[in-house]
């Protein structure tokens, strides 16, 4: 699906969708839009952002993830690459949905320039490629401490795809004592679609 200057690509998993800006080039370098209300509500996605936030990370194998907000604060995000490159990925946590603790992972970097669109009542993570790599991205509501939650990364009921094993991943404590999905409590209910 195409609005304005984006294309929309949807996972079999419904919810997450790859977004991919057209880029305008020259001999000065290039342009792309990275938003627009009015094209991303045309491909489904009627999300207003509230907050931007930008991270950092120096080494490779930092993983930052997987977190979500409780209501009545949830956040969708859309997320993308400013310098170098990640695998990111959003895990399906709405109890009751059918791909429950299912989820999808896209290679974003700051050469292709494609965006992860992340629901609310999915768990976002990520964990970087390449060396002092820069993530930009946009949620829907204000952080809230009192809301913020979290999964184990290496949940074994998720198998996530992570390019790094446990020895070589850079972690917060925080990540590093999120409990697994299994041991949460309902945070999302699967209301259809």
């Amino acid at each position: 699906m195409t609005a304005g200057n984006f294309t929309a690509s949807r996972y079999a998993l419904p919810g997450p969708v790859l977004i991919i800006p057209r880029r305008f080039g020259d001999h000065r370098g290039f342009f792309l839009e990275t938003y627009s209300s009015r094209d991303f509500a045309a491909l489904g996605i009627p999300d207003l952002f509230v907050q931007d936030n930008h991270s950092l990370s120096a080494q490779p194998g930092t993983i930052r993830g997987m977190h979500f907000q409780l209501p009545p604060h949830p956040q969708a995000k859309l997320v993308r690459v400013l310098r170098g490159a990640i695998l990111d990925i959003a895990v399906d946590i709405r109890r009751g949905s059918p791909t429950f603790g299912q989820h999808v992972a896209a290679e974003l970097s700051a050469d292709n320039a494609q965006q992860l669109y992340v629901p609310v009542g999915f768990a976002h993570g990520f964990c970087t490629l390449q060396p002092d790599t820069e993530v930009a991205y946009k949620v829907t509501d204000l952080y809230a401490p009192d809301c913020d939650r979290g999964i184990a990364w290496d949940d074994p009921d998720l198998a996530l795809p992570w390019p790094f094993g446990p020895d070589a991943v850079q972690l917060s404590d925080k990540d590093r004592r999120a409990p697994r999905l299994r041991d949460l409590p309902p945070a999302f209910e699967y209301q259809g679609s």
